[in-house]
């Protein structure tokens, strides 16, 4: 299972634009490094980022190799009704990983 951290604010006003960051932590192996005996690294990537507010969909990235480790990905966002927030991703050997947080719009 892959970990992360995901930061909403709490609340917001309806229309207003928010800030939602999300922070995977993963070694993102390109396959290109080498170990101290010379034999190469395995690839190992989070490919697929999910993100949904209130059950539809306002992100989906597709990462690879050119991102560094711990990937940290932040938008923007419109708050228009009370609602989860949930992101979900995946990595290339199939390891996924769920974050979630609540926003009460006002």
């Amino acid at each position: 299972m892959i970990v992360g951290r995901l930061q909403v604010p709490p609340t917001a006003r309806r229309g207003e634009a928010f800030q939602v960051r999300i922070l995977i932590q993963h070694a993102m192996e390109t396959g290109y490094r080498r170990d101290m005996d010379g034999r190469a690294i395995a690839l190992n990537v989070v490919d697929s980022v999910v993100c949904r507010y209130a059950g539809r969909e306002i992100l989906r990235a597709q990462l690879g190799t050119g991102i560094a480790a711990n990937p940290y990905i932040a938008f923007q966002a419109v708050a228009d009704a009370s609602g989860e927030i949930e992101v979900e991703f995946r990595d290339d050997r199939g390891e996924q990983g769920r974050l979630s947080a609540t926003l009460t719009v006002t």
